[in-house]
């Protein structure tokens, strides 16, 4: 049995383990066989409650964990750059400040953020190429240059809060990535806009494959090199933005998926974008179930476990950054 095929039974094992232990625990705690046997009857008062409350947020932490993860495989193959991750980049602030924007002005609209925030996102990731670019790009100029962009519409959904009281909830729960009092319509949300862009997401495998040669061999060949890469850009600032408009910004997922997924699986996308998908998923659901039971009663953000791990691993990659890129 090759490490691959082991990698992807030890995450589908740890999956529905850590589903069950994060469903079963907290202020209210119940077995897994009764928590079972309650969602079949029906007659569990505390089954309900974690039918309710629990089951929404665990369902959001999956697909956010699998959407982010998936968006930085995809960003690293356009630009060739390991450091590439949506939250890094500005990508998910440009996104969070669009989603804050719709939330604050116009709530009704609320079952498109994830379209708007796409909007915000794609706009971010395009002022942080535009502004990378010279004589090619730089990874490091463009992990400054992201920087700059996510600290900028950062401050912007911070100025739009403090303009309007009413939305300080809406901008902590997308800032914070606090999953807590999350819906039923959330998880509709983001379980329809995430499953369109992990199925493309997988569909474009091979053109990320591709992109790993050198653009004047791809030419060569007749690959269409640009239009792969702005299809693929479209696919990762949407699944960036999904995860922004309903779970919050998270960093560093997009970032320490991908490189451990390498690791273990490979440079294939075939194998890399599921394998990505499912450690991304199982990811946040350890780092928001860790937020809520570690220190009860009192929550950490999902995203401050994140920051963290993530923090750490980025420090690590910088250093490893000369023997990365072969300078």
């Amino acid at each position: 049995m090759n490490k691959k095929m082991i990698s992807f039974i030890v995450i589908i094992i740890l999956l529905p383990t850590v589903i069950i232990y994060s469903a079963v625990s907290g202020s209210i705690e119940i077995s897994a066989f009764e928590l079972v046997k309650g969602l079949f009857t029906g007659t569990n008062e505390n089954v309900l409650i974690i039918k309710d409350l629990r089951f929404p947020r665990i369902i959001i932490a999956l697909f956010a964990g699998a959407t982010l993860a998936v968006s930085g495989v995809l960003l690293q193959a356009v630009m060739r750059n390991p450091l590439a991750e949506p939250g890094i980049i500005g990508v998910s602030s440009g996104a969070g400040f669009m989603t804050i924007l719709i939330l604050t002005f116009f709530p009704t609209l609320f079952f498109y953020t994830p379209l708007f925030a796409f909007i915000g996102g794609a706009f971010a990731f395009f002022l942080v190429y535009t502004f990378s670019w010279k004589s090619g790009l730089n990874p490091l100029r463009m992990i400054l240059i992201g920087v700059a962009i996510h600290a900028l519409f950062t401050g912007l959904s911070e100025l739009l809060s403090a303009q309007n009281a009413s939305s300080m909830m809406s901008s902590v729960s997308v800032t914070t990535s606090t999953l807590t009092m999350k819906t039923w319509n959330d998880v509709h949300v983001i379980v329809l806009y995430g499953t369109i862009g992990l199925l493309l997401a997988f569909v474009l495998y091979a053109w990320c494959n591709h992109l790993a040669l050198k653009d004047n061999t791809l030419t060569n060949l007749g690959f269409p090199v640009n239009r792969a890469r702005f299809i693929i850009s479209i696919v990762a600032v949407l699944l960036a933005s999904i995860a922004t408009a309903i779970a919050g910004m998270f960093t560093f997922v997009g970032l320490l998926i991908p490189h451990i997924g390498r690791t273990l699986v490979g440079n294939d996308h075939k194998v890399l974008i599921p394998f990505s998908a499912l450690a991304g998923a199982l990811l946040i659901l350890i780092a928001d179930t860790l937020g809520r039971t570690i220190m009860a009663p009192i929550e950490i953000p999902a995203s401050i476990i994140m920051a963290i791990i993530g923090g750490p691993f980025l420090i690590i990659m910088l250093r490893k950054s000369d023997r990365i890129y072969g300078n």
